[in-house]
């Protein structure tokens, strides 16, 4: 099973009975490879759709009337639209720290974002 996060300083390798001793002093191992059926989970997983709609994505002004893609918001624009990082990790919003300055429509972008992605009561 692909696992997700990290517990206990484990491995984010499938694991299977063969992989971990026994014993008093059990030693866990991981694999170094994956197997088949991991990788056809995995790309289960990544063709699946998202469950709502995209996170938008960030842009910088670069000149007169024209905008860039950017990496990432940075952090003052995602403290103004009063998301932290946890909440942007959790909806798949790139972040960019190295970035400075707000620009904003992107501030207006994530407001949305996160209005719309509410689960309802």
């Amino acid at each position: 099973m692909l696992r997700t996060s990290r517990k206990n300083n484990e491995s984010e390798l499938p694991v299977g009975r063969e992989d971990v001793t026994s014993g008093p002093t059990a030693t866990f191992i991981a694999m170094t490879t994956w197997q088949k059926r991991d990788w056809q989970q995995f790309y289960q997983l990544a063709r699946r759709p998202w469950r709502h709609h995209r996170p938008p994505r960030p842009v910088y002004p670069s000149g007169l009337n024209r905008v860039a893609p950017a990496q990432g918001y940075s952090l003052s624009e995602l403290d103004d639209a009063g998301v932290d990082l946890d909440l942007a990790e959790a909806l798949g919003l790139p972040v960019d720290a190295g970035r400075i300055g707000v620009y904003g429509p992107n501030v207006t972008v994530l407001r949305e974002f996160i209005r719309s992605s509410r689960q309802p009561l």
